[in-house]
């Protein structure tokens, strides 16, 4: 899927250009990140074009499934995925300064091409949870654990740092043994 930047220029608000397609992006999204991503569905997309002043604006609904390693365990997780994504194309760089930083502005030439398939991948990426667990993972207080290690959870972790810093009532006087040593 991709217009001619020069083409999209002619399509305005109240007639914008629209756009409805089933994108089969698996191959791509393994073949680029492999280790984030197992498996893909088809992802639907949904959208409009218009031009605002010369640039170009591109609403875009995203609709898929992908499968994913648990950041955990590393087993397979289900991960639905439906979000919108507004994306500014403009003919120079003095345009871009329109835009605020958290915008996603690209500079184009007219010749150049507005790939929507990149843009679906890319965004289908950047909204992958960084911490992501199996359902199990999520309910249940079982961490993986191996030969000599184990994970601990926050409240693990602080107990047992906590049960590090109290003293063995048997040493409690052992504490104030050297406490006149520095007088000599």
């Amino acid at each position: 899927m991709k217009w001619y930047f020069k083409d999209l220029q002619k399509y305005s608000g109240t007639d914008p250009f629209t756009f409805n397609e089933t994108l089969n992006i698996k191959e791509e999204l393994l073949d680029r990140y492999a280790d984030e991503v197992i498996d893909a569905s088809s992802f639907s997309i949904d959208g409009t074009a218009f031009a605002d002043r010369g640039d170009v604006v591109i609403d875009t609904h995203i609709v898929g499934e992908l499968v994913v390693p648990s950041s955990r365990s590393l087993k397979p997780v289900h991960l639905p995925l439906d979000f919108t994504v507004e994306e500014f194309y403009v003919p120079s760089k003095i345009a871009e300064s329109r835009y605020s930083k958290d915008d996603v502005v690209f500079v184009l030439d007219e010749e150049d091409e507005v790939d929507i398939q990149s843009a679906v991948i890319d965004n289908v990426i950047l909204h992958i949870p960084m911490h992501i667990l199996t359902p199990e993972e999520a309910t249940g207080d079982h961490m993986p654990s191996g030969d000599d290690w184990k994970v601990l959870s926050l409240d693990d972790y602080q107990n047992q740092k906590a049960e590090l810093k109290t003293v063995d009532p048997r040493l409690e006087k052992l504490k104030n043994f050297f406490k006149d040593d520095h007088s000599k």
